[in-house]
């Protein structure tokens, strides 16, 4: 017997697998580490020194178990947001968060609608509760929100997904077509909407908190792993009405986001200069980004996020081909997963010693794949 017998048949028929390979697997698998780390999106900037202040403070208290409500970190989320505490709900990343949206909703055969090519661990998570979903292409590098509607409304499905700002592909619609499209959307369909590069997006990008906070069937999804830095401690959050709100607390791991996160998250909020002070240096890497792919022929798509998707100007494989170089050359880059989007290759921000690289590595690979 190589595997136990009892697992459900839905578990049974299910592949072994990760939404993405990280970046420790491909270094272990080379036997070496990378000399830039821009493909995981995360904040190369660091977090503020006040939050590695208090993470170093607070190393004391890890012998305690962490406050399996969250209270303080819910409370000064409240503040922040304008919102009573019993609008939020704190979780393990944003990713744990969207596994607990489909544990809810979700069973063998659901109709799920998201994006064609958009955020894979959300498919991870419908694919492990049986469900059934139903992509819509992208348009003009956009996710399509008038086919998302469409799609639900004939489908009669009770879950959509939305990123804005996007990832894989960076780009953004207006809050007023967000809320429009989440005001559209039949009662009994729950819309996502993630919001996880939220505090790199321009002005325009994200609908108001009370814009939508009376809809039950609005949850808007947010993260300290962009902006503030803080992507190894996996603490997000949700906010929503106190009804829909409530009911993570049936299936939540209550003792999920560890102290240290707590700690961590309440120091970033109250550091809101670090944050514009990063956002600054944010758009500049932005911008470099987009020189050096100029640079080397390449067009660079307008990014409301903390990376720049490429256009390298061919198809999927060419592309494929340039980031497996790049790899190779040991800069770590990934690349949207489906045609026509993965005609790109995505290249996350960071501090100068790492676009440096980049920049001296990028006509090198192109020249060995061409």
């Amino acid at each position: 017997m190589t595997e136990f017998s009892k697992f459900t048949p839905l578990v049974q028929s299910l592949p072994a697998t990760v939404p993405f390979v990280g970046p420790e697997t491909q270094e272990r698998a080379a036997g070496k580490p990378f000399r830039a780390r821009i493909g995981a999106n995360e904040s190369g900037f660091g977090p503020a020194p006040s939050v590695k202040a208090a993470i170093s403070a607070g190393a004391d208290e890890v012998w305690k178990y962490c406050d399996p409500e969250n209270h303080d970190l819910r409370e000064a989320l409240g503040a922040h947001l304008g919102l009573s505490s019993d609008r939020i709900v704190v979780g393990e990343g944003i990713d744990g968060l969207l596994g607990l949206v489909v544990r809810q909703i979700v069973t063998e055969g659901t109709p799920v609608v998201t994006s064609l090519g958009a955020y894979p661990t959300f498919n991870y998570h419908v694919a492990g509760f049986g469900g059934r979903l139903i992509t819509v292409p992208y348009r003009d590098d956009r996710e399509d929100l008038d086919a998302l509607l469409m799609t639900v409304i004939r489908e009669n499905a009770p879950l959509v997904y939305l990123a804005n700002p996007d990832n894989p592909m960076g780009t953004w619609h207006d809050n007023k077509d967000v809320a429009a499209f989440a005001r559209a959307l039949p009662e009994q369909t729950m819309l996502i909407l993630d919001e996880a590069y939220g505090e790199t997006a321009p002005q325009n990008a994200l609908p108001a908190v009370s814009a939508l906070i009376d809809r039950p069937n609005v949850l808007r999804m947010r993260t300290f792993s962009k902006g503030y830095g803080l992507a190894g401690l996996r603490c997000g959050y949700a906010f929503g009405s106190p009804g829909t709100i409530s009911s993570f607390n049936k299936v939540r791991n209550h003792f999920g986001v560890n102290k240290m996160a707590q700690i961590a998250a309440q120091a970033a909020l109250k550091d809101q200069d670090y944050l514009t002070s990063v956002c600054g240096l944010i758009d500049a890497s932005r911008r470099r980004i987009g020189k050096i792919a100029r640079a080397n022929g390449l067009e660079p798509l307008d990014s409301a996020t903390n990376f720049v998707a490429i256009d390298c100007g061919r198809d999927g494989d060419f592309a494929t081909a340039l980031l497996q170089e790049l790899v190779s050359r040991s800069v770590f880059v990934r690349m949207p997963g489906v045609a026509p989007l993965n005609r790109c290759i995505r290249i996350s921000v960071g501090p100068d010693d790492m676009m440096d690289i980049f920049e001296e590595e990028l006509p090198e690979a192109l020249k060995a794949v061409t």
